[in-house]
Order: C-alpha cells, then structure tokens, then sequence
C-alpha cells in the first residue's frame, strides 16, 4: 500500500518520537489535530484529512486516551531516510 508524501512526513516524524494530540468540542468531535515532534516543535502540515487517513490505514492508534502514536504497521509503511540512521 503505497502512501502520499505528506503522510510519508509525518509518519517518519511519528517514528522519530513526535505524538499528535487532538482538541475535542463538546459534541466530542474532533476539532483540532496537533503534531508534535520530538523536540516538542508543532508540524503545521497535519491536517484531519490526512490524520483520518492515517487512522484507516492503522498506521497511527492510541490507548488509554494517551497521544497517537506509530503503530508496528506505520513503521512498515515509512521508508527510510538517509538523515534516519
């Protein structure tokens, strides 16, 4: 299964340690998609689009009401990167 560029970003951010956090409304929808990284920097090219996508394809998942983290799924859909060593 192939990924976009922008997922492929964002994943590879995730296996480095990043964790995305989400702000609910009071209906407990989804209102607002953040990704960290690990240096605790905010990536602005989530959006919930892409986080929903992600979601479906099982790459990112949380428990226990923690932040979503890359799931053993995730890391077999990101490729390597020379600067991931």
């Amino acid at each position: 299964m192939d990924i976009s560029r922008a997922e492929q970003r964002i994943l590879h951010l995730l296996a480095q340690g990043g964790r995305i956090e989400l702000t609910r409304d009071e209906n407990r929808k989804i209102e607002k998609v953040v990704l960290y990284t690990r240096d605790g920097w905010v990536f602005s090219g989530l959006d919930l689009t892409t986080f929903r996508k992600l979601k479906s394809k099982r790459a990112i998942s949380s428990s226990k009401s923690q932040p979503y983290r890359i799931t053993t799924r995730g890391l077999e859909l990101v490729r390597g990167e020379l600067d991931n060593r």
